[in-house]
């Protein structure tokens, strides 16, 4: 009830600033460019005409990441945080709202990433050179993309290609030995648009164990290297008519800390090789003035080859092959979205599940609509799983746009998470009783409402939710074999504001999480594992005249690392530095700066985090 009230009394605080904000910004354009998103949707929408929570990562801000990983680049977003095993291609994950990383799901151009053993996607194999921007729907999405989108949707949209053919690249030299190079080609014209780039990234690392006492612990520095490419090529034969291909494929390799208590892994240096890839094809066309048919098929793929020294320990894979149909209808009053989806999952490896694949077959439909000053969506889907029978999840939101610059909105929805091969099917061992093949879907019900200001440059937002999690699966001792038993409630506010005043830029969002255990047992009323209460990230801005430089401050509350609340894992918070300056028309000199106060945090008992660190290189992107 107090975090209640606070977040009711910050809004309002953020409200009464949003209006004063409007003076500050009397100089600035009547009319704001807002981005085409189509998360939120499967359409291609306005931000201002939305009725959900959705951001947008441009390409810019990726340039002024440096060497930061998109899990940290992610956490400086509205609603998300994130935790790692050490350093850069460690395990890692994301908390959108609260949601665990097996809660929310990954799309490259369109189409889903992940393993079906852990229900993860690898987040940490991603590198950010490859990404023109990302797109971030908080909220459950499962009547839109299917299962585990409980938390919300994180898509990553890799580079086009338009206009006069042109050559870009980067390359840098920072702290722990790391080297980043990426080389790329765009162009495109009225028939054909084409990218191809491709990346190299090394980086010595540091020790991912920090704890000398840990039994896992080894002195010796835990590095990473990663090849990526990445291609996409349309052709435009007509009006209307588009076939093209995406395609991601990054391979790396991590080093890390362990003890596997075996001849084998004895005394060994650690190391894991992922591949992740996504490959499609698809045709969109214009069937006639109000119908957009669009058919993709395509593969992604998930492999780890775990190693102790030379010898290899385990192999999982995962391959998922997709193929969908989505209709897009413009209608007298608004537009409606009609689609059918068909997943395969198989997953093969060194570990003999009992199942190795199951299919989903699944039909949805949709309906938004702008209508004077309401804004309405509807979204219900049905998903035919192999595994656990049928599910069926909807949503709804309506929104209402009180004046040019007030808006609000509200929404209802549905989500589930499908239990994972793991859970479900791994065989038994000394220390466990084996997977639970009858375990159900995990299930959510999320109510948020919403409020938006917009005035030239200038832009705040305070959202409110209350998301009802039941069926969470739980491993019980003593046998640890999964069930579903537990319960939690994620429910908080996210504040945000960002805006530009002439050569100045300046922004903040500030997160209250309130993630409890509501499962009856000795953990109830406990703090969800690893997720902070509360959160800011801000950033001030300046443009001088061939500089743009760049200040961050991060403050994370502090989390415990365990469901008992035994151990606690101190707030801590960062200061990043960025700058660049413009040589030439095309080529820039940039540096960032992470943690310039060298601050220690963990966000897993006993793993490191990286101290103080700086990158220094040059862009060539011409204009």
């Amino acid at each position: 009830m107090h975090q209640s009230k606070q977040c009711v009394r910050f809004a309002s605080t953020l409200i009464t600033f949003a209006g004063a904000l409007g003076a500050m910004a009397s100089h600035a354009a009547e009319q704001q460019f807002d981005p085409i998103v189509v998360t939120a949707t499967r359409q291609a929408t306005r931000s201002n005409a939305l009725t959900s929570d959705v951001s947008v990562i441009t390409r810019e801000e990726i340039n002024e990441a440096g060497q930061s990983t998109v899990e940290q680049l992610l956490a400086r977003q509205p609603g998300i945080q994130y935790t790692a095993n050490g350093g850069p291609g460690t395990n890692s994950g994301v908390f959108i709202r609260g949601a665990s990383s097996n809660q929310s799901i990954v799309l490259i151009d369109g189409q889903r990433i992940g393993s079906a053993t852990t229900g993860s996607a690898a987040l940490a194999r991603i590198p950010l050179d490859q990404i023109d921007r990302i797109e971030i729907l908080r909220g459950p999405a499962s009547s839109l993309y299917g299962a585990d989108a409980i938390g919300g949707v994180i898509q990553i949209f890799t580079r086009q290609g338009a206009g006069p053919a042109r050559f870009n690249a980067s390359t840098g030299y920072g702290t722990y030995g790391t080297t980043d190079t990426t080389v790329g080609i765009s162009g495109g014209t009225d028939l054909v648009s084409y990218s191809v780039q491709a990346g190299y990234l090394d980086t010595g690392g540091f020790s991912a164990v920090h704890n000398k006492t840990n039994s896992f612990y080894n002195p010796d520095n835990d590095g990473y290297r990663n090849s990526n490419v990445s291609a996409n090529f349309s052709v435009r034969p007509a009006t209307g008519q588009e076939i093209g291909v995406n395609l991601l494929a990054s391979d790396g390799t991590n080093q890390y800390d362990s003890n596997d208590f075996s001849a084998v892994g004895a005394g060994k240096n650690y190391n894991s090789q992922q591949t992740i890839g996504s490959y499609s094809i698809y045709s969109r066309n214009r069937l006639n003035e109000v119908w957009t048919s669009t058919v993709r098929l395509g593969r992604s793929t998930d492999a780890a080859k775990d190693y102790a020294g030379s010898v290899r320990t385990a192999t999982f894979r995962t391959d998922m092959d997709l193929a969908s149909w989505q209709n897009d209808i413009v209608l007298p009053v608004g537009e409606a979205l009609l689609a059918a989806e068909y997943a395969k999952q198989n997953v093969s490896g060194s570990t003999a599940y009992t199942a190795s694949e199951r299919t989903i077959r699944s039909l949805l439909a949709g309906w938004n609509a702008n209508i004077d000053k309401h804004r309405l969506q509807f979204n219900v889907r049905r998903d035919d799983n192999s595994q656990f029978g049928d599910e069926t999840t909807g949503s709804a939101s309506y929104g209402y746009q009180f004046t040019p610059e007030w808006r609000a909105h509200v929404a209802y929805g549905t989500a589930f998470r499908a239990p994972t091969f793991n859970e479900l099917y791994f065989p038994p061992s000394n220390f466990f009783s084996g997977g639970n093949p009858d375990l159900q879907p995990e299930q959510a019900k999320n109510t948020e409402v919403g409020a938006n200001w917009e005035r030239g440059d200038h832009r705040a937002s305070v959202v409110l939710y209350n998301n009802d999690v039941t069926d969470l699966i739980e491993f019980r001792p003593p046998t640890y074999a999964p069930v579903n038993v537990s319960k939690a409630l994620l429910r908080g506010a996210t504040l945000t504001y960002d805006g530009r005043f002439s050569e100045w830029g300046a922004g903040v969002v500030v997160d209250f999480l309130d993630p409890r255990n509501e499962d009856g047992g000795a953990n109830n009323g406990n703090r969800l594992a690893r997720r902070s209460k509360q959160q800011m990230s801000s950033y001030v801005s300046r443009t001088l005249g061939n500089w743009d430089l760049r200040g961050e401050w991060q403050l994370v509350g502090d989390r415990y690392d365990d469901p008992a609340n035994t151990k606690l894992l101190g707030g801590y918070g960062l200061v990043n530095l960025y700058a660049d300056y413009r040589l030439q028309r095309d080529w820039t000199l940039f540096a960032r700066a992470n943690n310039i106060f060298d601050k220690y945090y963990e966000t897993v008992d006993n793993y490191a985090t990286a101290g103080a660190n700086v990158f220094v290189g040059v862009r060539y992107a011409p204009k």
